[in-house]
């Protein structure tokens, strides 16, 4: 199987270098595209300093726009799946292989790098949100996603379609719980999860509950009508 980890990054100077060296030599097997989404820092100097593979945007288009892109990237070049792969160093290459042998051996068509397979979510104020947004799947899908905000997933080539062709499907929960809704069939691989390794993320305490409040509420009502 030919998979391609799509690598979004804004702004991430002090990441993308070690996360792509990282990628490289850990996961040999999987190749990679960096989709430079507008930066303004130095990014786009160290991708092309490095010879790093990448497609760059010249205006910041968010990760739904990073992602389509990369997607599209995927399918022109004939890849079997892709893996969403995080800038920041928080994702862990070493899981990839799991994950590509469980999407093979249980004909997946998503498979989730989850922190909550065989370890309990933990209680505080973030995971509560994390929480609900699994009951929503599951009173919504009938299924069971622990951990559905984890952005290491790998889709194979049908979702990927659906990611590089409609304008308004991010590699989000909601969009997952939709696909699952439709009948994808999800497994869930335990993994862990560093901290950012550079930078600041976006997500401040309001914006984390602004995007809790925003999935759950899609999860509900909007994607009905996606």
């Amino acid at each position: 199987m030919r998979v391609l980890a799509i690598i979004p990054a804004y702004n991430e100077e002090g990441c993308i270098e070690q996360t792509v060296d990282e990628l490289k030599r850990v996961a040999p097997d999987c190749d990679y595209v960096v989709v430079n989404d507008g930066s303004s820092d130095a990014t786009e100097e160290i991708l092309q300093r490095r010879g790093f593979n990448h497609v760059t945007h010249p205006t910041n288009l968010g990760l739904t726009g990073g992602f389509q892109t990369g997607c599209r990237y995927a399918l022109a070049q004939g890849y079997d799946a892709v893996i969403q792969f995080d800038a920041d160093g928080q994702h862990v290459p070493e899981y990839i292989s799991a994950m590509v042998e469980r999407m093979e051996r249980e004909d997946a068509d998503i498979v989730v790098g989850s922190r909550f397979v065989d370890v309990e979510k933990p209680i505080s104020a973030r995971m509560l949100g994390s929480r609900l947004i699994t009951a929503l799947i599951r009173l919504t899908c009938g299924q069971i996603l622990n951990d559905p905000t984890s952005g290491m997933r790998l889709f194979n080539q049908k979702m990927v379609k659906e990611f590089a062709t409609r304008f308004d499907f991010g590699p989000e929960p909601d969009s997952v719980a939709l696909l699952m809704r439709r009948g994808a069939k999800v497994s869930e691989v335990q993994v862990s999860m560093r901290e950012r390794q550079a930078g600041e993320s976006y997500l401040n305490a309001w914006r984390s509950i602004s995007y809790m409040a925003r999935t759950c509420m899609s999860i509900l009502f909007v994607q009905w009508f996606r």
